[in-house]
């Protein structure tokens, strides 16, 4: 089943020596997005728009896909900064560049 984009952002994961990610993740990865308006989390999909690895320390752009973005209508701008985590574990922080 193929799912719409919600939004692209440039993504900044965080150095293993910052506390980000100790190993790559793939296109697909699915982490949680905290949004600075709201204290919901949201699970999101990233699909890596150049390639199929990310290493911790790089930034990438990537296509966003939310699960269950219901509560979020109308409030995604571009411009929007965010933080992404792995559990609770804080591993980067996106930009919005392009909401669909």
């Amino acid at each position: 089943m193929k799912t719409k984009s919600h939004f692209t952002a440039l993504l900044t994961y965080d150095s293993t020596e910052a506390g980000g990610l100790t190993a790559p993740v793939s296109s697909d990865h699915r982490p949680i997005i905290k949004f600075p308006f709201d204290e919901n989390l949201f699970i999101a999909i990233q699909k890596f728009d150049d390639t199929d690895l990310v290493f911790p320390g790089d930034a990438v752009t990537a296509e966003i896909t939310l699960l269950h973005p219901e509560k979020l209508t109308g409030s995604l701008y571009e411009g929007m900064d965010f933080d992404f985590f792995e559990g609770d574990k804080p591993i980067g922080h996106g930009t919005i560049t392009v909401v669909y």
